[in-house]
Formats: C-alpha cells, structure tokens, sequence
C-alpha cells in the first residue's frame, strides 16, 4: 500500500524526533544511575532532590536540541552550574553537555557555535574554580575536558560544512538543469522561426509559379486551349502542394520583423552530395550512400530532411574532427529515414559522452532543433553515442499530407 506524500513527510520528521527522544530518555536514566551511587535518592532531603531535579533538567532538553540547540545550550549550562555547586561531579551531566556543543556547530553558523563554545569553557573554568572537586581538583583534567569539547566542536562544526556543500551542490545542479532547459527552449523557438523563414520561401516560390501560369493560361485561353489546360494543371498541383505546407505552417510563430526570404527555391535532399563536398573541403571524409528511389518530396518535407543532414554534419565538423562521416538516405515506403554517423571522439565530457554543443550547458541544442523540424513533419529523431565509438543522428520523416 503506497503512503501518501503528506504522511511520508510527516513520518521524515518525526524521525529525528523520536530518536532525540530516546536519547534524551537514555541520557537521563544513565544520569539517574550515575548519580545514585554517589548521592542516594532521599526525598526528604532538598540536595538530593535538587541533584535528580537538575539531572533531569540537564537531559531532557536533548529531545528537542535541533529544533532549539542554543537554548538547549544555554539550560544545560545552567543546569550544570547548579548541579556543580551542590558539590557534585559533572561527569554525570558530560554526555549531555557535549552533544549540546555539537549540535550548536552542525546547526548553527560558526560566529554563533564559537560563541557557545567561548561560553561553554568559560562556566567550566568558573565552576573549577568555584568548586574544583566538581570537576578534578587537577588542572590537566580542566585542559582535558577544553580539549575535548574543542574537539566535539570541530567534528560538529565540519558536520555543518558537508551539509552547506551539499546544499550548494543540489542549488547548483538546479540551476544548471534550469539553464540546459531555458537553452533548450531557446534553440526550439530560433529553430521555429528560422522553420518559418524557410517555409515562407517555400510558399512563395509556390505562389509566384502559380502566378506566372495562371497569367499564361489567361493569355492563351482563347488561342491555345491546349497550353491553358496545362497551365491549370500546374496551378492546382502547385496550390495543393502550398497548401499542405500552409497548414504545417499554422502554429509556429514567426517575428514580424524579421527579413523577407527570396522567391529561390529552398535546398533539399538533391543537394545533400553537394553539401557533403563542402564539408569535405573542411577536413572532414564525407561518404554519402541513396538507397531506393529517389522521389519528389514536399518542399517543406525536403527542406527539413535537408537542415537535418546540415546540422548534423554542422556538428561533426565542430565537436568530432577528425572524422569519417556517412551520411546515408533511404527512401522507404511512406518515410525517408536519414542517418549521419561518424567515428570522431569529439568534446569529452564527465561521463565519457560527446556534447553537442561548446559547453556542457549548451549540449543538446543542436539536437533539439532537429527534434523540432522532424516533429513539424510527424517524425522522430534519435541522437546519442554508438557503442563502437562515434556518434549517430537518424531521423524518420512520413511522406505523405496531413490529416485533414
């Protein structure tokens, strides 16, 4: 039976409760014991009632030292003053009197628990004076005992230091996580308009070819019924075509100021050869294999395949070189899968991984903007290290229109 999240923090907390409350329960028994030897429980005498009074005083406290822990301190300091002028050792009250000192230097910042500490021999130093037997009328006892609650103070004080690295570290972690994300969301959103830039060339390369046939079927309507028939081909199939990025079009988001694109038409998989002779010119050995038929791809479709193909060797020649690269396309049914691998080792990082980027906070901003052009299309993306050394980007994109 799974426990809620509220009871689950409740039961974390009352953990280190429970535990003080043994212990606070276990110091003040031991105390009981210890002092009943020296100094017999008798009710009708006011010492004796006061010495197991303060005992409990003393030990108690210890039940709630981390919610409290330098006024814990403090009462434990006088309780122990007290006990001492009743003429009574205080090594029943020392068990109690050093988790005190620990718990002010894991708890508390260190002006505050050196002050405890200051504080703490000096009531020791004064009740050795005061009463000596109380604590060893020998003064190495008095410089043993200092060491010891210096020594306590230091494990407590280091205890304090782990856990502010701790919290430091996770605050860290959380902020670089943030930052990678805010990378991320920010390579997604240049990528769209960048999308919509390309797209926007894409339908007016479209439209102006349909201009120009619907002004030559005009023309020749009357003379050449045969020519403007063709022309109103051409029309339709090109406006069914734009129509189809159009509707991919809707929900990306483009600035209004950025520049207009040219009428020329966008680069697609035909390209790719030519491409990789440009990367190859960089250093970089470019092997490209087609596999199947290469067909005519919807211009969106091809310009997306294309950036994909770009981008990945984009980042063979900044993170991977030297390098050999094969960048394969296979035209299947209904898809076109597109993979680009590589045998370079590339920017190392901690867990021995190649980033994608030029440091660790911008990795995966590459790959993200090919998830999101594959995504516009019904595709997918996988990026990762390959098991024999290298790297490896597959895109599969559908082929075919939108769902209406």
């Amino acid at each position: 039976m799974a426990v809620p999240d509220d009871r689950r923090q409740r039961l974390r907390a009352a953990g280190p409760l429970a535990l003080d409350g043994l212990l606070a329960a276990a110091a003040a028994a031991a105390g009981v014991a210890l002092l009943a030897p020296v100094l017999p429980l008798d009710m009708g005498s006011p010492r004796s009632v006061a010495a197991y009074l303060l005992v409990l005083a003393h030990t108690l406290p210890l039940a709630v030292r981390r919610r409290w822990p330098v006024a814990v301190l403090a009462a434990g300091l006088l309780t122990g003053a007290a006990f001492a002028l009743l003429g009574l050792n205080l090594v029943v009250l020392t068990f109690a009197l050093l988790v005190y000192v620990y718990t002010v230097a894991a708890r508390r910042p260190r002006r505050v628990s050196l002050a405890g500490l200051a504080a703490t021999e000096a009531t020791i130093v004064l009740v050795w004076l005061v009463r000596p037997r109380a604590i060893g009328s020998d003064a190495s006892t008095l410089v043993l005992d200092g060491l010891i609650l210096a020594a306590v103070w230091w494990l407590g004080d280091g205890t304090r230091r782990r856990q502010e690295a701790v919290v430091t570290a996770e605050q860290r972690a959380a902020e670089l996580e943030q930052a990678r994300e805010e990378l991320a969301r920010q390579a997604v959103t240049e990528e769209r308009l960048r999308i919509a830039r390309e797209l926007h060339d894409v339908i007016a390369h479209s439209m102006s070819i349909i201009a120009v046939q619907s002004g030559v079927g005009a023309h020749v309507l009357d003379t050449r019924p045969e020519e403007a028939r063709k022309a109103l081909v051409a029309v339709e199939a090109t406006s069914r075509q734009a129509l189809v990025e159009m509707r991919r079009l809707l929900g990306v988001l483009r600035r209004e100021a950025e520049p207009r694109g040219s009428l020329a038409p966008a680069p697609g998989l035909a390209e790719v050869e030519a491409l990789a002779a440009e990367v190859a010119s960089a250093g970089v050995r470019v092997e490209v294999r087609i596999e199947g038929t290469p067909s005519e791809l919807p211009a969106g479709l091809d310009l997306s395949a294309y950036r994909i193909v770009q981008e990945a060797l984009t980042n063979v020649l900044k993170h991977a070189r030297p390098a050999a690269v094969v960048v394969r396309v296979a035209y299947e049914p209904g898809q076109v899968v597109i993979e680009v691998t590589d045998d370079g080792k590339g920017m190392e990082s901690a867990s021995g991984r190649r980033s994608m980027g030029p440091d660790p906070q911008s990795r995966g901003s590459g790959i993200a903007g090919m998830r999101e052009r594959a995504g516009l299309y019904g595709g997918t993306v996988e990026a990762g290290p390959r098991p024999d050394g290298g790297f490896r980007v597959a895109a599969t994109l559908p082929v075919g229109e939108l769902p209406r």
